[in-house]
């Protein structure tokens, strides 16, 4: 599936829920999902600078595409990265480093989170794309 798909699918999940404490019991649910990191890449390097919660993201390439895995000390910050990594794991770099983020705005999460949880977000955002932009120096 592609980014975009992979949104799509996300937003249309969010929508069944008529309130927001079910869409963060979802984001929840989500976070449980989550492929864990390693601890050995449960690092200060592996931290996500401007998140108020640890959350520690790591990557590595397979077969041309980016493969994350993450943890948090927090469970609704576990759920945003999980829905994050849902969308952009197991991705080519340049489809990430191109991706649109405009489903966290269509699924409401942004207006839902607390400024320091929605300036962790952007930072999570950031970071993967980062990662992204690494392989595909790589690559190329």
């Amino acid at each position: 599936m592609t980014i975009e798909e992979i949104q799509n699918e996300i937003i249309d999940e969010f929508s069944m829920f008529d309130n927001w404490e079910e869409r963060y019991q979802y984001m929840i649910d989500l976070g449980k999902t989550l492929p864990l990191i390693d601890d050995i890449h449960k690092t200060d390097d592996n931290i996500i600078k401007g998140c108020q919660s640890k959350v520690w993201v790591h990557a590595n390439m397979n077969d041309d595409k980016v493969a994350f895995t993450a943890d948090s000390d927090a469970i609704i910050t576990k759920g945003i990265i999980a829905i994050l990594i849902r969308a952009f794991s197991n991705q080519h770099p340049t489809a990430i480093i191109e991706a649109n983020t405009d489903f966290i705005d269509k699924i409401g999460l942004k207006e839902h989170l607390s400024p320091t949880r929605a300036n962790g977000l952007v930072s999570m955002i950031k970071q993967l794309k980062m990662y992204a932009i690494a392989y595909q120096t790589q690559l190329n």
